[in-house]
């Protein structure tokens, strides 16, 4: 069989190798990447031995290998959102962002170890040169380099191997299984699947002083089970494994199951439930079916808990992403905690990781791994351990892609960099980009190189790299697209203007009025153009509306509502330091909106918000209203209480008995005297589309921005004064001097 597997070199590229997933296709790649650069406060770490997880990584690559319907069928949950999104956004639209998705490189891995080879401003408690575990997915990946915050990432103890210190992470899954279940010395504990997970579990209950009975269908690691500590172990597949398991309990039953098995079936649990005393308890640690025998529950009165990895602080982008730690008082086990006690018994000898360890391969060999991972050789592996060169990586951070990039055009080009490629760069802005024959796209950057070589590769930029800087002191680069997270919007905007370029900037411009600031400071300072992805005022919907609205009199009273739909608990976009909020993120796009539509300054804010029920969510559901110099008031409500089959906007405008009425920007209508015809399209258009074609225009015409800087500023001026408003319960006016833009905005 022919594994489906890649190993992509590049001539005078530096050589960072890093296994990846195509989810799309299902092809795996070994493939040169750039490098991570560290950032502050974070760790580069040069990783010498990856632990290769048998369960979830095969049910990684499992899934991308399905075909469409299959990976379908394995989320019927995302399915209905796909079907909700035609019935509101249309056909075209949703098979273009679905497609995006699908079209993605996932990073393979989760437990490493290695040396630390620089640390980041604000880092205390590492120095260059020590041994280090990290673990955390999509972090601690199979890779030459890492970047990782310290609280992923734990000092090796004197004494344990780096190869058996790269299992720190997968140990300390089992290890948190196990405190779930409260067991205390004495008591018997089932532990139900026998591959790498359920054998480490054995372990650690056995040093807890548990009485452990293992359950498997193999009869090899049903012996290794009982060599490395099990008291007693049972076949699954007996029909009388409950039997056995009530006989060597005295008839009473384990007084606690941990499911380590890896399987869609329903068996390990109803197999928990049969074992189980009264009143016992199950964790699921697994990748299983989780379909709760009721009768056998009830009967019982069993308790269940589905582990969460390996400790408190994964998923928490305050642990993972900013590196704040949980206070020792409060929360005795975190996720490192766990880690460096799942070391710390490895180095006492009471885990022994040897006979675990069944395959070892160079991670440029990782095929073989994961051909053995997949049964493909007819071998039943344990722990698979990826090695890696000692030498430290090249210091570039630049890699070319070969036969990425486009034809450049016959006439001078505009030539393209971007920094920033998450999901809303790949399933919008590029495509559209890509439409436009005079653009050239020189570079991109990203903080993840698997994530920039896959862009490169995917729209045909020159080069990929992880380091922005790459782009901004690029002599070759006329204008930058800046698509990151918000906190970092302001920082670029002003680093790319004093460079002179162009640049354009996904919303927000600025989440604070400092930012702001300085980036009015830069903007006069220079002659380069910029431009904000405030795309609905370039929408033919929102251009129709205006000029219907212009030609009546009087003030204008506007209605927007926008059915937002939640964002995923953890998102950065609530994440106050890197997305801000929805208000200066989202509901910014509907301020700005609402100053193009009525054509007057903003002078006034108030607004109302829920309060959500947990003081630490933030705030998603908003009614704001705005005053307008010229009389005009907006109303815009914000909310993400809706549902996916509601359309997301609907914009009225009244002026002097005339109507304009924006339907999710597919069709408008208009109501008045002598109303010309409903402006509609056969596709939703929130003008995307539009805003490149101007901007692109002025920069190939040598023409000024299609929209005043000072535009702009008002509408962030505006969207700050709404979070004032909310967070002050008061009216807040707006001083159109807040920002000075010098004698350039004049």
């Amino acid at each position: 069989m022919v594994p489906q597997v890649l190993l992509r070199r590049k001539a005078n590229a530096p050589k960072m190798l890093q296994v990846i997933q195509d989810y799309r296709t299902g092809v795996l790649e070994v493939m040169e990447v750039p490098a991570p650069v560290v950032r502050p406060g974070k760790l580069l770490i040069r990783t010498a031995a990856s632990a290769v997880s048998a369960g979830t990584e095969r049910h990684l690559v499992e899934m991308a290998r399905k075909s469409l319907l299959g990976k379908a069928l394995a989320r019927p949950d995302l399915v209905r959102r796909v079907l909700d999104k035609v019935r509101t956004d249309g056909l075209r639209e949703t098979i273009q962002q679905v497609r995006q998705r699908l079209d993605t490189s996932v990073p393979l891995g989760y437990s490493a170890a290695g040396i630390v080879v620089a640390v980041g401003e604000g880092v205390t408690g590492f120095r260059v040169g020590d041994l280090v575990v990290c673990g955390g997915q999509g972090v601690a990946v199979h890779a030459e380099v890492l970047c990782a915050p310290p609280t992923l990432v734990i000092p090796v103890p004197s004494g344990v191997k780096i190869e058996h210190a790269a299992f720190a992470m997968v140990g300390a899954i089992p290890l948190h299984a196990a405190r779930l279940s409260r067991v205390q010395a004495g008591e018997w504990v089932g532990v139900i699947g026998l591959g790498l997970l359920g054998l480490l579990a054995v372990q650690l209950l056995k040093a807890a002083g548990c009485r452990v009975v293992g359950f498997d269908v193999v009869p090899g690691k049903l012996g290794l089970a009982k060599a490395l500590g099990a008291e007693a172990t049972v076949n699954s597949n007996s029909p009388d494994a409950a039997v056995q398991a009530s006989l060597l309990t005295a008839g009473r039953g384990v007084d606690a199951a941990v499911i380590t098995a890896s399987t869609s079936g329903n068996g390990p649990i109803e197999l928990a439930a049969q074992i189980c005393r009264e009143r016992g308890r199950v964790v699921a640690a697994g990748l299983v079916g989780l379909e709760v025998p009721r009768h056998d529950f009830f009967e019982r009165e069993l308790e269940l808990v589905v582990s969460r990895a390996s400790g408190a602080g994964l998923y928490d982008p305050a642990y993972e992403v900013h590196g704040v730690e949980y206070p020792y008082a409060h929360v005795r086990w975190t996720h490192s905690r766990n880690m460096a006690e799942f070391l710390r018994l490895v180095a006492t000898g009471a885990v022994q990781l040897d006979p675990l360890i069944t395959h070892r391969f160079p991670v440029s060999d990782a095929h073989q791994a994961y051909r053995v991972l997949k049964g493909e050789t007819g071998e039943a592996p344990i722990g698979i351990l990826l090695q890696y060169p000692a030498q430290p990586c090249a210091a570039s951070r630049v890699v070319p892609v070969r036969g990425s990039a486009r034809s450049r055009p016959a006439r001078p080009a505009i030539r393209v960099g971007l920094i920033g490629a998450g999901l809303f760069a790949k399933t919008t802005l590029l495509p559209e980009m890509r439409r436009v024959r005079e653009v050239h796209l020189m570079g991109v950057a990203t903080s993840s190189g698997a994530g920039a070589d896959h862009v490169a590769r995917t729209f045909g930029f020159e080069y990929a790299t992880t380091d922005p800087e790459e782009i901004l002191r690029n002599p070759d680069i006329d204008c930058v697209f800046i698509a990151t997270r918000h906190d970092s919007h302001a920082r670029l905007v002003i680093a790319a203007l004093q460079r002179g370029k162009d640049v354009f900037v996904e919303k927000p411009l600025a989440l604070t009025r400092a930012e702001l600031q300085g980036i009015a400071d830069a903007w006069s300072a220079g002659e380069a153009r910029l431009m904000v992805g405030f795309n609905r005022r370039h929408s033919p919907h929102a251009l129709a509306a205006r000029s219907f609205l212009a030609d009546g009199a009087g003030p204008i009273l506007l209605r927007c509502r926008v059915n937002a739909g939640d964002v995923p608990v953890g998102s950065w976009v609530n994440d106050p330091l890197r997305g801000g909020d929805r208000i200066r993120g989202e509901l910014c796009h509907f301020v700005d909106l609402a100053h193009f539509l009525l054509d007057e300054r903003p002078a006034a804010a108030e607004a109302v918000a829920l309060r959500p029920a947990r003081l630490d969510a933030p705030i998603e559901d908003v009614v704001a209203v705005l005053e307008f110099a010229g009389g005009s008031v907006a109303s815009l409500t914000y909310t993400a209480l809706g549902h996916r089959r509601l359309p997301r906007e609907h914009i009225e405008a009244f002026r002097g008995g005339r109507v304009a009425v924006i339907d999710n920007f597919r069709i408008t209508r208009f109501y008045g005297l002598r109303p010309p015809r409903s402006c509609r399209t056969w596709r939703l258009d929130r003008g995307y589309r539009g805003e490149l074609s101007v901007w692109f225009q002025a920069l190939a015409e040598g023409k000024p921005a299609p929209v005043p800087f000072s535009d702009y500023v008002t509408s962030t001026l505006a969207t700050l004064a709404v979070a004032d408003a909310v967070s002050t319960g008061q009216r807040v006016s707006l001083d159109p001097g807040a920002v000075s833009i010098g004698a350039r905005g004049v």
